[in-house]
């Protein structure tokens, strides 16, 4: 039996192998140094916490809410802000044998813009743009929603960087290739699909929201079938261009990463599951491979985008 290669290409950027441990999920990694059994030479990168231009607080208490199949998040980009990030964590962490990719965010373009030049001087191997933020000057739409103003987030990053740029869709939208079709020709050069859905959860006996800011990000298993369908979606738009997809959203195991592979993903994020599992990274990378060895295949684009329609 053969050694399949996971080694990916993702927008310019050399992964070990597909799995990327997502924003928010990891902090800055820190915790994942001092557990046992962890190894982050078998994860393909760690994307570092949402970063803003200043330091943010977050949202009010409570800001985690577990439900069916799922967890309800509303943290609210709580950072020490960018250049405390670039001059002191990441000079500890930088080390790691693996890469490290930056998730950015803003209230204007000019802060995006900002952070994204902060952060191009720095051992980060990409930049991930959160574009699910609202935008404070248009009465807190987010930045995603529309696919002209998501544009422009992704115009003014390419502006402040010459790393590699990953736009993180929302699914939040009528139909996730318009954004996708404008952050192409804006300049981006690789997606992650999907962010978190919104929702909310109630407290029946007390009549309150569960949350402190009534509404956050739904993730785990729950969004896995939406997120499978954005994916396959972003991947039609994307192929003709080369455009690689990260794809995220509910995967546990291995076999639900390689169905995002199947759909039209190149890499794959894993973040909600590992609140119970911080090993499954590990665990998912080698899944893949072993799957790779038992079909056949010798690579992950040799099995990127190959869903067929159902046989009658």
């Amino acid at each position: 039996m053969h050694k399949p290669d996971l080694k990916v290409n993702f927008a310019g950027i050399q992964l070990a192998n597909p799995v990327v441990l997502l924003s928010g999920c990891v902090g800055f990694g820190e915790d994942l140094a001092r557990l046992q059994g962890f190894d982050f030479a078998k994860v393909g990168a760690i994307c570092l916490k949402g970063t803003t231009l200043t330091p943010r607080l977050g949202n009010p208490p409570p800001r985690i809410a577990e439900t069916a199949s799922g967890m309800l998040n509303a943290i609210g980009l709580q950072n020490p802000g960018a250049k405390h990030v670039v001059q002191d964590i990441l000079p500890r962490i930088s080390h790691w044998p693996t890469k490290l990719i930056a998730n950015i965010a803003g209230n204007n373009f000019d802060e995006y813009g900002e952070v994204a030049r902060i952060f191009n001087d720095s051992p980060v191997a990409g930049i991930e743009i959160n574009i699910s933020c609202p935008n404070v000057k248009e009465g807190g739409a987010a930045f995603g929603s529309d696919p002209i103003v998501a544009a422009k987030v992704v115009e003014a990053v390419r502006k402040g960087t010459d790393k590699p740029i990953i736009t993180k869709l929302s699914p939040n939208v009528t139909d996730i290739r318009t954004v996708a079709r404008a952050a192409i020709e804006a300049g981006t050069d690789g997606f992650s699909a999907i962010n978190t859905l919104m929702g909310m959860a109630i407290d029946l006996p007390k009549g309150e929201a569960v949350l402190g800011n009534f509404q956050g990000g739904l993730s785990g298993p729950a969004i896995k079938p939406v997120a499978l369908l954005q994916v396959w979606r972003v991947y039609e738009v994307a192929k003709p261009h080369g455009i690689p997809i990260m794809g995220q959203g509910g995967i546990e195991n291995s076999n639900d990463a390689l169905e995002f592979i199947l759909a039209g993903s190149l890499a794959v994020g894993v973040g909600t599951s590992l609140f119970k599992n911080p090993l499954v990274g590990n665990e998912v990378a080698q899944g893949i491979e072993d799957y790779l060895a038992k079909t056949g295949h010798k690579s992950i684009e040799s099995l990127t985008g190959t869903l067929k329609a159902r046989s009658q």
